[in-house]
């Protein structure tokens, strides 16, 4: 990606809570590696029409993510998304006129919310209740979903990379 790999690898031999924690966390600075060094104009450029689909689309879906899957379901119920109203999770893909700098302010507070309620949660049991599915849901499958969340999209963000400049790469 041009600069060196500085992501942090999940730990080898970790428990339970800080394998989820180590996967979570390099799978949120894979996102971040893949729009380093970019312009506001490269970020938002589009996979293929008609998909809204591109990396400032990524970061601001990803933002929505965090705050529906940890603050909506530990802290507030209630709390709006970022960027709709009512939970609509592709809201965040128009991108058209959004920056660098404001999707990845709304995405890194996100994330820092998402790690304190991770931090202050006395066990992965933590539970929580899920608002549109109407039920309880544990911190361990929180933490598992929104993996997988990432994952996917970081697969996304390969491709669009390379579309951008032909940058490859975990």
């Amino acid at each position: 990606m041009g600069a060196a790999d500085e992501r942090v690898g999940p730990p080898l031999l970790g428990d339970e809570r800080e394998t989820l924690r180590g996967f979570l966390e390099y799978q949120r600075a894979t996102l971040a590696m893949k729009c380093e060094g970019l312009t506001d104009e490269e970020l938002r450029r589009k996979s293929s029409p008609p998909s809204e689909l591109s990396l400032l689309a990524l970061v601001r879906h990803l933002a929505e993510v965090e705050r529906a899957w940890f603050r909506r379901v530990f802290e507030d119920n209630g709390a709006p998304m970022v960027w709709s109203e009512e939970i609509d999770f592709q809201a965040a893909y128009d991108a058209s006129r959004s920056t660098r700098a404001e999707a990845f302010a709304a995405w890194e507070a996100e994330v820092e919310v998402s790690r304190r309620i991770e931090r202050e949660a006395a066990s992965l049991d933590l539970s929580g209740r899920q608002p549109r599915w109407e039920t309880d849901v544990s911190l361990r499958m929180v933490m598992v979903h929104v993996l997988v969340e990432y994952g996917r999209h970081n697969g996304h963000a390969d491709f669009l990379r390379e579309s951008i400049d032909g940058t490859v790469g975990a």
